[in-house]
């Protein structure tokens, strides 16, 4: 199936949209190597899918909790404070040209994410970027984990456009997927990964850059 230019861009916000570098910072000032990080993200992800697999949920804050845990030997105190930094990232260099791109051509853009509800928000307004954003979502209101598709259909229905009329941009190319097994056009750029996992169904849309995924969106046929 051909792609048409999306009416509604959906952002995932950590790492795609916002740095996590307070969180990195926070991990060395509770005495942990900053790299630990990765470990802690990627296990994070492991025991939300875990449970949005079996039938069950837990909230991303909880999920980090547990994982920071199962890597460190970090107090409950310092493991709240790592989780808290969350709420103090800001975006990406790049985030804000693009999502002015978008708004100049009458895009609607919104975020979509598996984290705590906040998070988006504060980030968004930390770096003056708030305006451009429509709406910011969070499946915990469904309780729910991307890359499960009624995350996704859940964020057309919220945005009152049918699911091949939005599009998902993110970093993570099991989220890229998720959005394309839902019906959505899907659009990959490196930054949390070097390259889109080789065993996945090619993205519809990839670039170099974030700058550069939003211009192969706008470039795509009208429907």
């Amino acid at each position: 199936m051909s792609r048409t230019r999306p009416e509604v861009v959906a952002f995932d916000v950590n790492e795609t949209l916002l740095d996590l570098a307070p969180v990195r910072a926070a991990l060395v000032e509770a005495g942990e190597a900053e790299s630990l990080l990765s470990t802690v993200f990627a296990r994070t992800l492991l025991t939300g899918f875990a449970a949005a697999a079996t039938g069950t949920w837990c909230r991303f804050r909880d999920a980090f909790d547990a994982a920071l845990a199962q890597e460190s030997e970090l107090t409950d105190e310092r493991r709240s404070a790592v989780a808290d930094a969350f709420k103090e990232l800001s975006p990406h260099p790049d985030v804000e040209p693009a999502l002015r791109r978008l708004a100049g051509a009458g895009i609607r853009v919104v975020t979509l994410s598996h984290g705590s509800p906040g998070v988006a928000e504060a980030g968004l307004a930390r770096g003056g970027v708030t305006p451009l954003v429509e709406r910011t979502l969070t499946s915990e209101a469904i309780r729910a984990w991307k890359p499960s598709r009624e995350v996704y259909l859940w964020a057309a229905g919220t945005c009152d456009v049918a699911p091949d009329r939005m599009a998902l941009v993110a970093a993570h190319g099991w989220d890229v997927l998720g959005a394309q097994r839902a019906g959505l056009t899907g659009a990959w750029f490196p930054r949390s990964e070097r390259a889109y996992p080789a065993v996945y169904e090619r993205p519809h849309v990839a670039g170099g850059d974030l700058g550069a995924v939003v211009e192969a969106l706008l470039a795509l046929p009208p429907a």
